[in-house]
């Protein structure tokens, strides 16, 4: 695997909400919410607790980690 090259800035908050919004929208998160003091609440399912994000770069984080989750999950279904 060819390594990534790291972040030359820190996320932004148009970036996480982007993000967000993906994750919403294929249903692998309930609901994520932007705060106005810039922290995200995030919940996996309707009845499941609501968990506080310090920012942008936890979003971006939830999200690799989904997204690590669900490609482990498909290749091993292949």
């Amino acid at each position: 695997m060819i390594p990534r090259p790291s972040r030359s800035a820190e996320p932004t908050s148009a970036e996480a909400s982007a993000w967000a919004d993906v994750l919403v929208r294929r249903r692998l998160l309930h609901a994520a919410v932007l705060t106005p003091s810039g922290q995200w609440l995030v919940q996996d399912h309707p009845d499941g607790p609501v968990r506080v994000l310090q920012g942008a770069a936890d979003v971006l984080a939830l999200a690799a980690a989904i997204q690590h989750r669900t490609r482990s999950a498909r290749s091993e279904t292949r």
